[in-house]
């Protein structure tokens, strides 16, 4: 299959650095969130100021710099599947940083993990394209290698619940049919989303820290799909708090 033909070749007919170049003084830290609503709302409480931005045929991308108890962070708003989510960070990556704090939304396929519930990726199933263009073809991929004992214990003493397992990266989510889902569950996915597996890719071939961390919005794992808190608006109180444990994670790298 095409998507086996791996090329490692670091260098490729056009990169990041044709366009972007490094910025004195970005910072080494990158929190992102999927959210539009979430992350003007986080954006206005932790007073943003644009430092760069992006731009492609969608529009305008800025970066922000904000401050969690002191230290400054790049803040960035992801943009929704791997291939358009992997190419923004490419770029962001380009005006420096080392590593990229993401919070994601999933739907789940165990109905036991609550809405709104905190889910720690191990492993990604690798059910999209953009992974492949990373990394040598496999099913999955190892995630969040770094960070995750430092978050489980941030999530412990501000009383968060979390659930730690595999989850479905996937491009197509109008494609998640009952036999995929059987057969995703079957591999052991608690949750199904569409940037993981392929971020985690990028990361590691750009030589970028990465770690991820998901809330629980839609319910998979019943008779009929159970929307939940999918909407942005819904809940939307309990998720900058839970967004908020980013830019903890963040203030605790040394």
């Amino acid at each position: 299959m095409i998507l086996e033909e791996y090329d490692e070749t670091r260098t490729a007919v056009i990169n990041p650095s044709a366009f972007w170049q490094k910025l004195e003084g970005f910072p080494d830290t990158i929190v992102s969130v999927f959210s539009h609503q979430l992350f003007d709302r986080l954006l206005d409480d932790l007073d943003g100021e644009e430092i760069a931005a992006t731009h492609d045929v969608d529009g305008i991308w800025p970066v922000y710099r904000v401050w969690y108890q002191g230290k400054p962070f790049a803040f960035v708003k992801a943009r929704l599947g791997a291939p358009a989510c992997v190419g923004t960070f490419e770029d962001v990556l380009a005006f420096g940083g080392k590593r990229i704090l993401l919070l994601g939304n999933c739907g789940v396929l165990d109905q036991s993990i609550a809405d709104c519930g905190i889910v720690i990726p191990r492993r990604a199933i690798r059910d999209e394209g953009t992974s492949y263009h990373y990394a040598p073809a496999s099913d999955t991929i190892e995630v969040n290698r770094q960070y995750a004992d430092l978050f489980k214990s941030i999530c412990g003493e501000r009383g968060y619940a979390y659930r730690e397992g595999v989850t479905w990266t996937t491009d197509a989510f109008y494609r998640e049919t009952p036999q995929k889902i059987a057969a995703r569950k079957a591999m052991g996915a608690v949750c199904v989303e569409m940037e993981c597996a392929a971020m985690q890719a990028m990361c590691d071939f750009r030589g970028v820290e990465f770690f991820q961390f998901l809330y629980a919005g839609d319910n998979l794992d019943y008779a009929e799909w159970d929307p939940r808190s999918l909407a942005g608006h819904a809940k939307l109180d309990e998720k900058e708090k839970i967004a908020l444990l980013a830019f903890e994670l963040a203030a605790r790298i040394p």
